[in-house]
């Protein structure tokens, strides 16, 4: 994705594995990163004392570890959701989210670990469900990064679809909403502009101006940054709004208005 990890002391891919922040993650997700993290997680403790600064770890922080660690790891579980790994799925990972080549082997081991876990998706899906209850916004940016990863290879199968739609339930979207989030990122030029701002076409000039400032709210990437949307993720982010922004266009346009 974006180039913006550069400008950070240390990037969300380097806190993911062998940074304090891992220790803010409990649950099944931190019980991954742990596995996949192996003797880099020894060597924190012990220069801790055995014990973790958990001063040093802001909610925040914590926040945008557990959004990055679940990209990689509900990508990894959709790898094998047609019940073929090939070897490019975490090429394509990499190659999608831009990862600092330091960061390639950290973030390598934990999409391999998370690809040989015996535990289905569900329990991951869940945690971040309830981390990020409150915050619909957030979680759609999620499903967003697995629609970038599904696509890579230039289709999306049925397997693949059907992987996100449960993922997009667990999250607590409807299957009304899971049509909209795949319109938007998945579809082309002439994409029903309501489908995108989840509307009927006999939404009134009102309606459609109200929704569409709620929804450059909501979207806009400083919102989502700032509801643990990391910033190496802000493209996702600016992919919806220019998605939102080209279907009230659209319809303005359609209606005669300037």
């Amino acid at each position: 994705m974006g180039n913006q990890s550069g400008s950070h002391v240390m990037s969300i891919w380097g806190k993911v594995i062998g940074g304090v922040a891992g220790f803010a993650v409990a649950g099944p997700l931190g019980a991954l990163l742990g596995a996949a993290a192996g003797h880099a997680v020894d060597r924190a403790k012990q220069r801790g004392g055995g014990a973790v600064r958990q001063d040093a770890v802001s909610q925040d922080e914590a926040h945008q570890v557990a959004f990055t660690i679940a990209i990689i790891v509900l990508s990894a579980k959709m790898a094998k959701a047609d019940g073929v790994v090939t070897s490019n799925e975490v090429a394509a990972f990499k190659q999608v989210f831009n990862i600092p080549p330091s960061e390639m082997a950290n973030v390598g081991r934990l999409f391999d670990e998370a690809r040989a876990d015996a535990q289905g998706f569900e329990p991951y899906a869940e945690q971040i469900a309830g981390m990020f209850a409150g915050r619909p916004a957030v979680l759609e940016e999620l499903l967003g990064g697995l629609f970038h990863i599904a696509k890579a290879d230039g289709a999306v199968d049925q397997a693949e679809l059907d992987y996100l739609s449960r993922v997009a339930a667990i999250f607590g979207f409807d299957s009304r909403a899971f049509e909209r989030i795949r319109t938007v990122r998945l579809g082309t030029g002439d994409a029903n502009p309501y489908a995108v701002l989840g509307l009927k076409p006999e939404a009134s000039d009102s309606d459609l101006k109200k929704t569409y400032h709620r929804l450059s709210r909501e979207y806009h990437p400083d919102t989502l940054i700032a509801q643990g949307m990391p910033q190496e993720f802000i493209d996702l982010a600016n992919e919806k709004m220019a998605a939102i922004n080209a279907a009230h266009d659209s319809i303005r346009k359609h209606r005669g208005q300037t």
